[in-house]
């Protein structure tokens, strides 16, 4: 359970002067390290995950963090209101009802706008009939109308996505801290993704408050790596293994692609390094022609040691044919 007494700016590893950019890139890098994806069993990493997302959350609006420099995480718990209790402005003397008790209350931490962070022209223009609006994270603005109706805050999340959904598209869970509670979302991840893309999962973040409308949940998105194929921009490249007689005489061999295994043609003499193309068996693309995979040649020699008594007169003679073929020293060209 998260105390009131952290330093946001320390879960964050920022100083108190950090810049929004600043703040943000510490959130993702935080958020990467203590994901309960990567930690799946333990349970200070999901905690200090929780944290991390809330600390961003507060410190990633304005309104907030300027409430929050002001009078630390106090202001969470009287409902944004630096003087409640105080008896400063719209306060008074013991007994005189908190903004909770007039206005309703929204979730604690969560509320952006209306009186909870419109600070105190917004409270005299609700007091008039007029509607205010505060600045939100991710440069959305919450709308507060009569009744101090508020657009609850947007939440943000990491997910790692598999080489093979970012390439192909196809379902993913996310987890996210909505209303207190750990929740798991599912979504719809679409082909042709990569590493900083995001995705805005309308009304799915914190709730409104007095009839407001939920806010959004923003999603971002980083490709995991695959052990055989790395992708350039749309097209894919792999490094596929051939034997000296595939090199040598060619051959026809089956390659995987993302839409299904291909039959690739060895022209005979290939040497390693040798790049082939494979047209449009590269990444999906929803808005135009799949990219390209292509193909490079690696040839690899038998991994068998021959012994004495195997009588390696005939690999030997092979090898002493193939080496005569060479037109020119294969290193001549190699200068420092």
């Amino acid at each position: 359970m998260r105390t009131m007494a952290q330093d946001y700016y320390k879960l964050l590893e920022v100083s108190r002067s950090a810049s929004p950019e600043e703040i943000q890139k510490a959130y993702r890098r935080l958020a990467r390290k203590y994901h309960p994806d990567l930690n799946p069993n333990d349970k200070s990493a999901q905690q200090r995950f929780k944290d991390v997302q809330h600390a961003y959350d507060v410190l990633n609006d304005p309104e907030k963090r300027r409430m929050y420099d002001q009078v630390g995480p106090d202001f969470e718990r009287t409902g944004g209101n630096p003087f409640a209790g105080t008896g400063g402005p719209f306060g008074g003397s013991e007994g005189t009802a908190s903004f909770e008790e007039m206005f309703g209350s929204g979730d604690s931490g969560n509320q952006r706008g209306g009186f909870g962070f419109g600070g105190i022209d917004e409270l005299l223009r609700q007091f008039t009939g007029g509607a205010g609006s505060a600045g939100a994270s991710g440069g959305r603005t919450r709308r507060a109308g009569r009744g101090g109706a508020t657009q609850g805050s947007d939440l943000r999340a990491e997910l790692v996505v598999p080489f093979n959904t970012a390439v192909l598209g196809g379902a993913a869970a996310v987890s996210v801290l909505r209303g207190g509670k750990e929740e798991t979302l599912q979504l719809k991840v679409p082909p042709g993704v990569s590493t900083g893309k995001k995705m805005r999962l309308r009304g799915q973040g914190n709730p409104g408050t007095n009839g407001g409308a939920n806010g959004d949940l923003i999603v971002h998105l980083q490709v995991a790596p695959h052990p055989y194929f790395q992708r350039n921009d749309n097209n894919l490249e792999l490094r596929l293994p051939i034997t000296l007689k595939e090199a040598v005489l060619g051959a026809t061999v089956d390659v995987p692609t993302p839409s299904g295994t291909v039959s690739l043609k060895i022209p005979p003499g290939s040497s390693g390094g040798r790049r082939l193309r494979i047209k449009g068996r590269g990444v999906l693309n929803p808005n135009g022609a799949p990219g390209d995979l292509y193909v490079e040649l690696q040839v690899r020699l038998p991994d068998r040691t021959l012994t004495s008594d195997q009588q390696p007169e005939l690999l030997v003679r092979a090898a002493e044919e193939l080496e005569s073929m060479y037109r020119e020293p294969v290193r001549g060209h190699i200068r420092w």
